[in-house]
């Protein structure tokens, strides 16, 4: 048998993807779920876990350990803190100064704090395709519609656009129409992208939504994500389809994800990168 997984859980329905594969499989599991951040139903069903405040970080290490944990998957989301609020335990204020220093230079670099110290309290990091493969994104189309060679112009510059900004840490998506782009993503996160869009609807649809990771970024945690909500999305700000890494982005639900594309008319697929583009 594997080693007990931890999962330290975020927002939305990855988590719950991640609870569901370790129990299909008969792996021994615990959740850390946070305050405020976790979704209730991540934990239904008879999940062992443990509620608990994200600067809580000593808390939290105890509570692996003492659940037998030795592997981790950090998985969904969670909100930049207000760190003039934060009440951390006495773990977390010694890394508090680190995690500070890292925000100035963005959400990866503080990503990359956490995991370092979470690797010298002796745990390994997984990423979550390594615990449930199908959330990694395949090459080609999910559904029945197909980029043309229009799209597929918008869709190499989007991944230029997108390398170009990762290097400042900045986001992991923009929105591209005819080489022009039109969005980019920040702070507020894909969604909010998708409606700022909204007022550059055309009567013909154009345009596509392009995610990938930043360069250099820590790929065990916070892959770009599309699910459903990124479909529907992208088909109310008018685009004809949105395209992602292979291999460098998580799909919450492969099969959900290709029926909504084909019920909006638009093609989702995984474009593979080569290294350094």
């Amino acid at each position: 048998m594997p080693p007990k997984l931890g999962i330290i859980a975020g927002r939305g329905e990855l988590p719950r993807r991640i609870v569901e594969a370790a129990q299909a499989a008969g792996r021994e599991f615990f959740v850390i779920a946070f305050n405020g951040e976790t979704d209730p139903a991540t934990v239904a069903d008879g999940a062992e876990h443990a509620w608990v405040d994200l600067p809580t970080v000593g808390r939290t290490i105890k509570l692996l350990q003492q659940a037998g944990v030795s592997e981790l998957v950090l998985i969904g989301p969670v909100g930049r803190p207000n760190f003039s609020k934060l009440k951390p335990d006495w773990h977390g204020a010694k890394l508090l100064p680190k995690i500070i220093r890292a925000a100035g230079q963005g959400d990866d670099a503080i990503m990359k704090v956490v995991v370092e110290d979470l690797e010298n309290q002796g745990f390994t990091i997984l990423g979550a395709e390594t615990v449930l493969a199908t959330l990694s994104a395949p090459t080609g189309s999910f559904g029945h519609k197909e980029p043309d060679a229009g799209d597929r112009t918008d869709i190499e510059r989007g991944m230029a656009v997108v390398a170009q900004l990762g290097q400042l840490d900045i986001g992991q998506a923009v929105v591209v129409r005819e080489g022009y782009v039109l969005a980019v993503e920040a702070a507020e996160g894909t969604d909010e992208m998708l409606r700022r869009c909204r007022q550059f609807r055309g009567e013909v649809a154009a345009g596509v939504l392009v995610k990938r990771p930043k360069p250099g970024q820590e790929r065990r945690v916070d892959l770009p994500t599309i699910g459903v909500p990124t479909v529907e999305g992208a088909a109310a700000a008018g685009l004809k389809g949105i395209a992602v890494e292979a291999g460098g982005a998580l799909v919450t639900d492969r099969t959900a994800v290709a029926q909504a594309a084909d019920a909006a008319g638009i093609f989702v697929c995984g474009v593979a990168v080569e290294d350094g583009s």
